[in-house]
């Protein structure tokens, strides 16, 4: 592997950064979520499929044409980060040939999120795990509804033991990428026209009409009758919290362009009676959580609220009518940032920070 001295060369040239699924949606956000940070970028490329070879992708004013993703692309330039969101299969092909390279990859997808000597890290969650990136130089960045229940899960592990989680999820179509928002705006152009039959709706990326629907169904069916999105939120948040936490996920998309949602129940260990405001008094106090929570005059995590943000918005906190030990709640969080382009990038701001001691900060 190439030794890329970081340490020396980033205060003249910065830190080489290559963008695979530029692109993309999650692509996209990247760039928006990148420029948040004081982060010195020396040499940025973005490569993709042949189709989007040439395209044109502009970052803090200057113009950067897509490449061709190959199998010599990491050979050119000495990359210290690649950020990979093109598909597991670009991934299992793609991704360790930068490893190889030198460069430290962030992985979006789903390929390497449970092999063993891989880290899955949510910052704020499992920052230590860091310490076994070089074991294959890749890191996974976790599926965006696990994400965003881990927010809510390690402020609430911190006061009480958990016991078991029931999750229903409310995904956005823009987890199915691009396309998945166009198909959602093109139903409903076609649905507010005012003169739609059932064959002018067309069903390329959803198995069934979304616009104006609830599927409870996202992505295949597995012998256990959960889906492959529900066990990914099972074995993921165990992987994380380094726990043999009960989770039973059930995951619907519906038809909100980009924020997830969640209603949470939880249930506590070795606790007859949960303190509500000692709860709600955690959320307030920690950082990348959004308490929003005054039912009475109508406070509470929308969708809408938390679009385009780096916060997931916690709110409905109650107590279970008759188990004095579980919690009920709901949040939002963007599925676009939160749950994808902002915690690849803080794990490669915590990369940064700890494997090169540079002091990155918000703008």
């Amino acid at each position: 592997m190439m030794n890329h001295n970081l340490e020396q060369t980033y205060s003249q040239e910065g830190v080489n950064i290559a963008i695979v699924g530029a692109s993309g949606a999650v692509g996209g956000e990247l760039l928006k979520v990148l420029s948040l940070y004081e982060l010195k970028i020396g040499v940025l490329a973005f490569f993709g499929s042949k189709n989007s070879d040439s395209r044109v992708i502009e970052f803090k004013n200057k113009e950067y044409k897509i490449q061709e993703l190959c199998e010599k692309s990491f050979e050119v330039e000495a990359f210290h980060i690649a950020f990979f969101s093109a598909g597991a299969g670009v991934s299992a092909k793609y991704a360790h040939l930068a490893a190889q390279s030198g460069a430290v990859v962030i992985d979006n997808t789903s390929h390497f999120r449970m092999h063993s000597d891989v880290p899955l890290i949510v910052p704020e969650v499992n920052p230590q795990d860091i310490e076994h990136w070089d074991k294959t130089h890749i890191i996974a960045n976790p599926n965006c509804s696990t994400i965003q229940m881990m927010h809510v899960l390690k402020p609430l592990s911190e006061l009480y033991e958990i016991e078991h989680v029931n999750v229903s999820t409310y995904q956005a179509v823009s987890g199915a990428g691009n396309q998945g928002l166009l198909e959602l705006n093109e139903q409903l152009k076609v649905l507010v026209s005012g003169n739609a039959h059932k064959s002018d709706i067309k069903c390329n990326v959803f198995d069934e009409q979304i616009a104006l629907n609830v599927i409870p169904s996202i992505d295949v069916p597995l012998p256990s009758g959960f889906s492959k999105e529900e066990e990914k939120m099972i074995y993921e948040s165990r992987k994380i919290l380094h726990s043999n936490i009960n989770i039973s996920p059930t995951c619907v998309r519906v038809p909100v362009a980009r924020s997830h949602s969640e209603s949470i129940s939880v249930k506590f260990k070795n606790v007859q009676l949960i303190d509500i405001d000692a709860i709600v008094e955690k959320f307030k106090n920690t950082y990348y959580v959004k308490l929003v929570d005054d039912f009475k005059n109508g406070l509470y995590p929308m969708p809408l609220l938390s679009t385009h943000t780096d916060y997931t918005y916690v709110g409905r906190i109650r107590r279970d009518v008759f188990y004095e030990n579980m919690l009920h709640l709901f949040c939002c969080a963007d599925q676009l940032r939160i749950g994808a382009a902002t915690n690849a990038v803080r794990i490669a701001i915590l990369w940064l920070k700890h494997e090169h001691k540079l002091d990155i900060k918000l703008k």
